[in-house]
């Protein structure tokens, strides 16, 4: 699957109704985005299952705040609409790769068991 790029407009509906999403946060005049961008297209060539979405963050400013987007480019991962993945950089294809291997090796259904004892937890302090 080819880059999409996601608004404040689409992003909900993107996440919601993919269960495996990428995003690549930058800006046209960020050098490292510029040489990242070929990576992150060649890359979602390889994983038709997953959205990789492309956040312009001059544009959509908000969200890029809602991340807390501090330098870009950023990559973050999500799966089930869980963010399991953020680091800002450049990364290599290889890196990029290894990332996609990891996260699809998760056992998501551990993920959510731990998300809900931890806000089990918090709701008896």
């Amino acid at each position: 699957m080819a880059t999409v790029n996601l608004t404040k407009d689409n992003f909900n509906e993107v996440v919601e109704n993919n269960d495996f999403v990428i995003l690549d946060f930058w800006a046209p005049w960020c050098g490292p985005c510029k040489n990242f961008a070929p990576i992150f297209e060649k890359v979602s060539e390889n994983h038709e299952d997953i959205v990789f979405g492309k956040i312009n963050t001059e544009e959509e400013q908000e969200l890029a705040a809602y991340f807390q987007i501090r330098s870009i480019p950023t990559l973050m991962v999500m799966r089930e609409r869980v963010m399991i993945f953020s680091q800002p950089g450049m990364l290599p294809e290889s890196a990029l790769e290894e990332i996609i291997s990891k996260a699809r090796e998760l056992d998501m259904a551990e993920v959510h068991k731990q998300i809900a004892e931890q806000q089990a937890q918090q709701q008896d302090q």
